[in-house]
């Protein structure tokens, strides 16, 4: 009989090394994917590599190119698109938050007892995450990093956390540029997210476990189905399977919602108002069941196998302390207690 889902968790969270047999066959725990025991990538980078690392980062910070729009400001002296400096705004960090970044990695560690730091949306802040790596490593981190990502980064940002990520957790949202440049202002991001996720790929590999359902390293794509955008997301699970690896843990999402600016009224300088006339109308809706099956379907076709069968859902964990840990999509639990520190862009709000 299956436990209640926070019930499992707990007992998983206290027991690591039991783990029903079924749950570690829901995980895809072939032979090439199960790892006898894991050390962090930035454990293993010599002094003299922590050293070119910080002064990549701080050369990145004088000339930015950390995103592909390429600003190239110096960043100790002004600000670009994302309007933050040299000093990394942070939204969130849990189960605690404050100080400097490097410094709360080990508190997590120690105090919420987690199987690893998942830093979210960092695109614009590589460069200090490099470092908060490097400081909390050299204070006695020790489990893996998460790099969770929208997938629209540069080569270049992705090289200098080359060797400190062990887990890249990467969205690949859409296909056509019209419709980048329509949702998310960005005409070049489907070929951005394709050389980015590559370039993860060829940096860890594909999603590996140890024995107890802990995932600690290799790359885990995540698509957000959309309203009509079924024929994008068979395009996206084509070429994960094609370019990257048929062993690609692909985590298709359905809980897509209407938020922000989809469906509130358009913004007009005429007094004449239509009916229906709300902005971002064709994804002022749910999903339909149709739509998540189609692309479940593009998956299985082109020969991606480890696409999430089981649970699918949203998991909250509690740390042993009993303070909140997270909540993201987990692939049948497979990141247990993961806590994550979220930055933000310059404008105090949550970049997207």
């Amino acid at each position: 009989m299956m436990l209640p889902l926070r019930r499992y968790a707990s007992t998983l969270h206290k027991n690591p090394i039991i783990v029903p047999k079924s749950f570690t066959r829901s995980l895809h725990l072939a032979p090439p994917f199960l790892l006898d025991d894991y050390v962090p990538r930035y454990m293993t980078l010599s002094a003299r590599d922590a050293a070119k690392k910080r002064s990549l980062a701080y050369a990145h910070l004088r000339n930015c190119n950390l995103c592909p729009r390429e600003c190239g400001v110096n960043r100790f002296e002004k600000t670009g698109m994302c309007l933050i400096g040299e000093k990394a705004k942070v939204n969130t960090i849990a189960p605690h938050f404050g100080e400097e970044l490097g410094d709360w990695y080990i508190k997590l560690q120690e105090v919420g007892k987690v199987h690893n730091i998942n830093v979210v949306t960092p695109e614009h802040v590589v460069p200090q995450v490099a470092l908060s790596i490097l400081h909390a490593r050299d204070h006695g981190l020790t489990v893996p990093i998460v790099y969770n990502t929208s997938s629209f980064d540069s080569l270049a940002s992705l090289e200098l956390m080359d060797g400190l990520v062990d887990i890249y957790l990467a969205d690949f949202k859409v296909w056509k540029p019209s419709t980048s440049k329509r949702l998310l202002k960005a005409d070049d991001y489907a070929a951005t997210a394709k050389e980015s996720v590559k370039a993860m790929h060829a940096q860890v590999g594909d999603l590996c476990f140890t024995g107890d359902g802990i995932a600690k390293k290799g790359l885990l794509i995540r698509h957000l189905v959309m309203p009509g955008k079924e024929d994008e997301g068979a395009e996206i699970m084509k070429f994960l399977a094609n370019e990257v690896s048929t062993d690609c843990f692909v985590n298709i999402m359905e809980q897509y919602h209407p938020d922000a600016h989809v469906g509130k009224p358009k913004r007009s300088k005429s007094d004449a108002k239509e009916d229906n006339e709300v902005r971002y109308a064709e994804i002022n809706r749910a999903v339909s069941n149709q739509e998540v099956s189609s692309i479940r379907k593009a998956a299985e076709e082109h020969g991606l196998w480890r696409t999430d069968p089981g649970t699918r859902c949203f998991a909250l964990f509690q740390s042993e302390s009993g303070n909140k840990a997270s909540m993201l999509p987990m692939p049948n639990m497979a990141f247990l207690a993961v806590v994550f520190v979220r930055v933000r862009d310059g404008k105090d709000g949550e970049k997207n």
